[in-house]
């Protein structure tokens, strides 16, 4: 069975802990970045990220873009969206289907 991680700052997570998933907070992209990887080693299905720390990271995130497992997901932090999630998931639909749905 996968686990579901959440990455971002303490204020944008903690909630999520209420949830019964995993919480990791992270001080810059870096910190974010390594997270990541060592919850790909540990089998982990999900990964909830804020967009805070994902614009400093996308080489990472697309590198995970492409496998199985984990399913990294785009959340917007506590201080709003910055519309990379919805960017994001347009795109895998764009992929998936052919056409931008979306719009």
């Amino acid at each position: 069975m996968y686990d579901v991680a959440v990455i971002g700052d303490k204020d944008s997570v903690l909630a999520f802990k209420a949830l019964g998933v995993k919480v990791y907070t992270a001080i810059d992209g870096n910190d974010a970045k390594n997270i990541i990887e060592d919850l790909a080693k540990e089998k982990t299905g999900v990964i909830f990220i804020t967009e805070e720390f994902a614009k400093d990271i996308p080489s990472t995130i697309d590198k995970y873009r492409e496998e199985m497992v984990p399913a990294i997901i785009l959340i917007p932090s506590n201080k709003g969206s910055m519309g990379l999630g919805l960017k994001d998931i347009t795109k895998s639909v764009e992929k998936a289907v052919g056409a931008n749905i979306l719009d």
